[in-house]
């Protein structure tokens, strides 16, 4: 099935948030909870979650998926770990950028990850047009990366 934002409605959900600006951003107008969370279901009716409605860039108007970004850079044999974020960009709104651990602190350059992803066959607006080499990620207590505290990084520059 076509991907979508996965949305909720029950007896069980809660009723909403002490801040009304914080209801209006959580649920649709007649009552459904969004979850931030993008997913499809497939042929037997099972809902999949395919990735987070935040981690989704939007240049020119076209949907990227941050984690389909990084599943293409962890398949660069310089690449130990990456995470992708959306960077301001006048012209199209957000552009890709790529954040990488290397494996045992090997170079690697923008020209090299693009040549990896023209290899693939991965259409343009999709490859990262910006990368950052990093020692480590910024991690919250159980593990995942701080995408937010990354992208204030390189925007603050």
């Amino acid at each position: 099935g076509e991907e979508g934002e996965i949305i909720s409605r029950g007896p069980d959900q809660f009723l909403g948030y002490m801040d009304p600006a914080m209801d209006a951003d959580a649920f649709t107008g007649d009552g459904w909870f969004r979850t931030g969370d993008i997913g499809r279901f497939d042929a037997d009716g099972y809902l999949t979650i395919t990735d987070r409605k935040k981690d989704i860039i939007i240049r020119g108007g076209e949907n990227i998926s941050a984690r389909e970004v990084e599943e293409i850079l962890a398949e660069h044999p310089k690449v130990q770990e990456a995470a992708v974020t959306p960077v301001s960009d006048e012209r199209y709104g957000e552009r890709v950028c790529a954040f990488v651990i290397t494996r045992e602190s090997q170079l690697l350059t923008l020209d090299e990850v693009l040549e990896h992803f023209k290899a693939r066959g991965v259409a343009k607006q999709k490859t990262p047009e910006r990368l950052e080499i990093v020692d480590a990620f910024p991690r919250t207590l159980s593990g995942k990366v701080q995408k937010y505290v990354l992208r204030r990084g390189v925007e603050k520059r």
